[in-house]
């Protein structure tokens, strides 16, 4: 069996290799280069269980990077257990016809309670007295001493946040190195995020993300010559493209305006009522579920949403077949955004409402996903001041909030989430494997070139007609 490595770097795009990216050129100018038609919603989680299973999100359940949970009432984004992906992984399938067959999942999604032999995922320690403490997972449980004994404490607030930057990258870069060196896995997965952020932030037409390209090529190219000298095949993907956009869509607040949605009243602020409403949204960047309590509503918010301005497309019932995303998890309704759009989760009316966790880095409060947590709000005149002070009442036992996050989705640049009319957006697949490979392939088509470097036998691949 073939040694194989699997490099994720977040938000990779043809017109992105280049002059800033010199490692990468060098090396993709040796290799095939194939556009991966986008799942939808084109999101980190959808995209790797895509990946991962060879199915759809109809199939393997994982319709976004988070949704509601109807059984408790509540929105959960960014989950980490393996056992939500509902369709075997392509490890799995392997070590059916060889157990001898190992996987080091570094980084990738759903990375807990997994059948992977060898993983690491982000996971801060939540303590009894308020504090989130940097730290991760691993399987086994003494790498993880292994890893932060070699490289320190997991960059936690490097990885999301305002302080976002290429040390989370560089970090699970070697700590995949350093897995390597103790397991030798026939497979590992490594997950580089580092051009996401950047690309949201400042959006991809911005001339300050040569310094982003210019990180991610080094610690790449750090990576394909080391694992090409221990003799594995390197493939290089992406789960998506950024696009410049301009304009925020706040569906839940038409939704609250024409009464469907509401919302609770608590210290002055508001939080979403999910149980209570009668039609609300997940938003999840360009793609947002809406989620309607009684179906004789439907027509109604369907019709309401469709007219809103940066509204590309609303499906309902089975015109969610057209993107095979027609899941239990799924919304009633399935709302695309245009090519310049993206979508909030605000639902408040008024900012001096708006729920303590708006102002804060919370990811699992949120109903929704919030690309502005990269910022710090800036009508903060001394921010850095602020947030030390903050650090240190924190550190001596004192209960306080870091609220410096702004309330001001414009200054969001680029997002993702549909499929991009221009193929130069889309996701991109590098390779030095030897056998052709189509110049497109559907995002369930990487599970069979993932076994065609692993030299399994597999099924017929899926690609674009």
């Amino acid at each position: 069996m073939q040694k194989t490595v699997v490099l994720d770097i977040v938000g990779l795009t043809p017109s992105l290799i280049g002059k800033h990216t010199p490692q990468l050129a060098k090396w993709a100018a040796k290799a095939q280069q194939t556009s991966i038609k986008p799942v939808l919603p084109a999101v980190t989680c959808t995209a790797q269980s895509t990946y991962l299973t060879g199915k759809w999100p109809e199939e393997h359940g994982i319709v976004a990077n988070g949704w509601y949970f109807r059984d408790e009432d509540e929105v959960k984004l960014w989950r980490q257990s393996n056992k939500l992906v509902q369709a075997p992984k392509v490890w799995e399938v392997v070590k059916t016809a060889d157990p001898n067959f190992t996987v080091a999942n570094m980084g990738w999604w759903y990375n807990m309670n997994t059948s992977a032999d060898y993983t690491l995922t982000p996971r801060p320690q939540y303590l009894a007295d308020g504090r989130k403490l940097p730290d991760c997972y691993t399987q086994p449980a003494e790498l993880r001493d292994i890893l932060q004994e070699k490289l320190g404490i997991f960059p936690l607030f490097n990885y999301w946040g305002p302080k976002t930057s290429i040390k989370s990258s560089k970090w699970i870069a070697d700590a995949s190195k350093i897995t390597d060196e103790l397991y030798n896995p026939t497979l590992t997965l490594i997950y580089l995020p580092h051009l996401d952020y950047n690309l949201q932030r400042l959006g991809p037409s911005d001339p300050r993300i040569a310094k982003d390209l210019q990180e991610i090529d080094a610690v790449a190219g750090d990576l394909i010559s080391y694992y090409e000298a221990k003799g594995a095949q390197v493939m290089v993907l992406s789960e998506y493209g950024i696009s410049d956009v301009n304009q925020p869509v706040h569906l839940n607040r038409v939704l609250r305006k024409q009464g469907y949605l509401n919302v609770r009243v608590e210290r002055g602020t508001e939080l979403l009522d999910m149980a209570m409403s009668d039609a609300f949204a997940v938003a999840d960047h360009q793609v947002a579920h809406v989620y309607v309590k009684d179906p004789a509503n439907i027509p109604a918010v369907k019709e309401l949403l469709q007219q809103v301005n940066g509204v590309e497309e609303v499906l309902s019932g089975k015109d969610r077949y057209k993107y095979r995303l027609a899941h239990e998890r799924c919304g009633e309704l399935v709302v695309v955004a245009k090519a310049n759009a993206w979508f909030t989760y605000y639902f408040w009316l008024d900012d001096k409402k708006a729920p303590d966790y708006a102002r804060m880095v919370d990811i699992h409060k949120k109903p929704g996903y919030d690309p502005v947590e990269m910022f710090i709000d800036p009508k903060i005149k001394f921010p850095l001041p602020l947030v030390a002070s903050k650090l240190l009442r924190k550190k001596l036992g004192f209960r306080t909030v870091l609220d410096i996050i702004p309330l001001d989705a414009t200054l969001i640049k680029g997002s993702h989430g549909r499929i991009p009319e221009d193929k130069s957006e889309w996701p991109i697949l590098l390779t030095k494997y030897k056998p052709e490979i189509p110049k497109e392939v559907e995002a369930v088509g990487v599970f069979d070139i993932i076994l065609e470097h692993l030299q399994i036998p597999k099924p017929e691949p899926v690609f674009i007609a």
